[in-house]
């Protein structure tokens, strides 16, 4: 498997495949209009995050100009009724950090933007690309706690927790149970109930 390229940009389309030489081998690959955008003249030196999609009739290459798209990208596919195509117009549409947030606050109009996506599909993907892309859901508080203090450090909780490598499902497990004060005796005390639990 390819996990990434370092090389010179030999050719690209507009369609958006680029054609990378690295010692001496060409290789093709298909890349997001943000990275194809991203990329400088032909004979430059690029790097690619790459993903190597195999099917049974080809072995194709997807490139990224991150490793947070690549991954984002890898998240899609694995969704249902999402293919590659899909899954780079989603990225055409919203970088990962957007399309994070669109997720965060089930923002159904914003996933409606990508060609192709209509609401039910919207809706679906919503629901599945949460665990997959490891956003938290939001606990239900009330309209007037919204940004307060206590909820900014359930966040910085949740977040901590996400980066230690917890399950969304794990994160909220314990979050809702977590009384108010510093975030440091928030997540310890969330890491006491996690070992507990496994």
């Amino acid at each position: 498997m390819i996990g990434s390229l370092r090389g010179v940009l030999l050719d690209r389309s507009p369609t958006g495949e680029v054609l990378v030489e690295v010692g001496g081998v060409g290789y093709r690959a298909t890349v997001a209009p943000t990275t194809l955008a991203a990329m400088g003249d032909l004979g430059s030196q690029v790097f690619l995050h790459m993903h190597t999609h195999v099917r049974e009739d080809a072995l194709i290459l997807y490139g990224f100009a991150t490793l947070d798209e690549r991954r984002c990208f890898e998240a899609l596919i694995g969704a249902h009724g999402v293919g590659p195509a899909l899954a780079l117009a989603i990225l055409s549409v919203h970088s990962p950090s957007a399309l994070r947030r669109a997720l965060l606050s089930d923002d159904v109009d914003a996933l409606t933007l990508v060609p192709g996506v209509g609401k039910k599909t919207a809706a679906r993907l919503l629901v599945e690309l949460k665990s997959r892309l490891d956003v938290p859901e939001v606990e239900l508080v009330p309209v007037g706690a919204l940004g307060t203090p206590a909820e900014a450090a359930r966040a910085e909780v949740r977040a901590a927790l996400a980066g230690l490598g917890y399950a969304p499902d794990e994160i909220r497990s314990v979050v809702i149970d977590l009384g108010d004060g510093p975030v440091e005796d928030m997540l310890r005390s969330a890491l006491k109930q996690l070992a507990v639990a496994r």
